[in-house]
């Protein structure tokens, strides 16, 4: 199965720091969450919700899923380090609760409107496009209400089910979509039985749970990886967060401003609440591995693909590590699987010199605020928005015509509000949308929707390029000038097909995928997204994915090499290759991106 639905099913790609992004997440005192279960004595009923009531339930929902989000982000079909479901589920509905929290709501129309809404332009990712379809089709159904009863609730979970199926061009059973359908059939079994909605809510909850569990029994995959769907588990915790609430069940809440609070005022110094720097250095990895399983010349020449500044000496009794990387977790593994590892030392040398650097006032922002200028719309010339994972692809797509870029990819998906906005800010009236991945893809068709009700008259257009080296290969047939849109838009899909593409990164997890048996800290290989190649070295595992890409029937070879990797292990690794291919030409480039040591091209 390939993973486009597997991401579909809420595999998606990992992005396991959120500081940046929740640093400013709404948040509210913690008497908010626990203001239901004091309005609502527990002994008495509950038949009708007002407007109040159910924002604090959504923020009750926002607040019990960040409690629980690296819950949903570790049930990932694939053992690799982009599981990140959780994170795009978060943000969705982080975004939902802004939009709330930011609106005077008078009604429960009100506020599914404004949760809708939010949700619509903060979703990421398969999993947070969903999400925001089922809010979208529970604001719907409520759209003319000023209060909410068991019938209500029912009939708006049916419709929200119904919106997110019919979001998906080929709807999966064993998903997200499954536990959203099983929620609306509960809660009209429930509307028939009682008019409490406390009651109601207890009810949806148990069949959510249980609709989860069965997960692997509709969908093979999940039962072979041993893990439940990851969708389905994220919006059980959205049900299950409102439900402690109506109880009185402890909701942690997150402390902080108001979401009505600029960012760039004035926050505290103290960890948790300061102004962080961009990512420039890493982390400095020091450990020693006793009983190594691996002579040192080996560790020596792994350790040296995965980032700056490597030193590995010793013997075979014992050995010592250091490196620097943009990812700890990937020496800290590879050292686990090797032997055992003590004197662990990480630091953050960001961190480090947070004290040396400035920040920086956003002036630009102000002054264009101040002077917004609506420029005329180009007729004659077709744009390109391209997403890009790493610094060195965004340098590429710039270099092969796109005039837009937007920062995403594996491990972090772009908003469907920073894409359309991206369209936005480019003066051509049509633009073309490189996706490339499929967990993007999704939200590109909701941006294109909001590109679409601009009054500028834009549309956006999407070539559905899957990877990274697609989205290069699409851009082959890239003319600016061409006359139809429509026709450029077939022959750049065209050309997308044309290429390969193989990713090496390292195990997170002990699985078997496709018949692999893989541990955690092992090499992987995937090809086209399907996991063909394990070992325990980068060189190893990538020369036996190029075997199994074909690439001695390709013309030529184009070697990506990630963000941790140093240059020159990259460069000893493409004279190999050339050594393994002679026939065929090999180009090295340095993509920058997070997590995957090389993205492999074949063409």
């Amino acid at each position: 199965m390939d993973r486009e639905l597997i991401a579909l099913n809420g595999a998606d790609t990992l992005t396991d720091n959120l500081t940046d992004t929740l640093a400013d997440a709404p948040a509210e005192e913690p008497a908010t969450t626990l203001d239901l279960s004091e309005k609502y004595p527990q002994d008495q009923p509950v038949t009708t919700l007002d407007a109040h009531d159910l924002q604090s339930l959504f923020q009750a929902a926002y607040e019990w899923l960040a409690h629980n989000y690296e819950l949903v982000n570790r049930l990932n079909v694939f053992p690799v380090p982009d599981g990140d479901t959780g994170t795009n589920m978060l943000l969705t509905i982080k975004s939902a609760w802004a939009n709330i929290a930011n609106r005077h709501n008078a009604t429960v129309g009100d506020v599914a409107e404004a949760a809708a809404e939010g949700a619509h332009h903060g979703s990421r990712g398969n999993s947070g496009v969903i999400l925001g379809q089922i809010l979208q089709g529970f604001s719907q159904s409520l759209r003319e209400k000023a209060t909410i009863t068991t019938h209500d609730l029912a009939q708006a979970l049916r419709e929200a089910a119904e919106a997110a199926y019919s979001a998906v061009p080929a709807p999966v059973e064993g998903t997200i979509l499954t536990v959203a359908r099983e929620i609306g059939v509960a809660a009209e079994s429930a509307a028939h039985k009682t008019r409490d909605i406390r009651d109601m809510l207890a009810h949806i909850v148990a069949a959510a749970d249980e609709s989860v569990l069965r997960t692997p029994e509709l969908l093979p995959v999940l039962k072979q990886a041993g893990v439940v769907d990851s969708g389905g588990k994220g919006l059980f915790l959205v049900f299950e967060g409102m439900h402690r609430a109506m109880t009185g069940q402890y909701v942690p809440a997150r402390g902080g401003e108001s979401p009505a609070v600029d960012e760039r005022y004035e926050q505290m110094e103290r960890k948790g609440h300061r102004t962080l720097p961009a990512i420039e250095w890493g982390f400095d990895v020091q450990f020693l591995i006793e009983q190594p399983n691996k002579p040192v010349h080996t560790i020596a020449a792994d350790i040296a693909a995965m980032g700056d500044c490597p030193l590995v000496e010793g013997d075979e009794h014992l050995v010592k590590v250091h490196v620097h990387v943009f990812d700890p977790g990937i020496p800290i593994s590879y050292g686990i699987a090797t032997g055992f590892i003590t004197d662990v030392v990480v630091e953050n040398m960001d961190d480090m010199a947070l004290a040396m650097r400035q920040r920086a006032e956003p002036v630009a922002e102000a002054e264009a605020a101040a002077s917004p200028v609506t420029p005329m719309l180009d007729e004659a010339t077709i744009g390109i928005v391209a997403v890009t994972p790493g610094p060195g692809f965004a340098e590429i797509f710039a270099h092969l015509g796109a005039q837009g870029l937007v920062q995403g990819g594996q491990s972090m998906n772009p908003s469907v509000a920073e894409l359309a906005e991206a369209v936005a800010n480019l003066p051509m009236r049509h633009v073309v949308v490189l996706p490339n991945n499929s967990n993007i893809l999704m939200a590109a068709q909701q941006a294109a929707k909001i590109v679409a009700k601009d009054e500028r008259g834009q549309t956006l257009h999407i070539v559905p390029t899957r990877t990274v080296p697609q989205g290069i290969a699409a851009l082959t047939a890239y003319d600016p000038a061409a006359e139809d849109v429509d026709a450029l838009v077939k022959a750049m899909t065209e050309h997308m097909n044309d290429v390969g593409t193989g990713e090496v990164t390292q195990a997170v997890r002990s699985a078997e995928v496709d018949g692999i048996a893989v541990r955690q800290g092992d090499i992987i290989g995937l090809d086209n997204g399907k996991l063909v190649s394990c070992g325990s070295s980068v060189t190893d595992v990538s020369l036996d994915l190029l075997g199994q890409m074909n690439a001695a029937d390709g013309a030529l070879i184009t070697i990506y090499f990630g963000d941790f990797v140093a240059e020159a292990a990259a460069r000893d690794f493409a004279e190999t290759v050339r050594g393994e291919y002679p026939e065929q030409d090999v180009e090295l480039a340095f993509g920058g991106q997070p997590h995957y040591h090389y993205i492999l091209s074949v063409e």
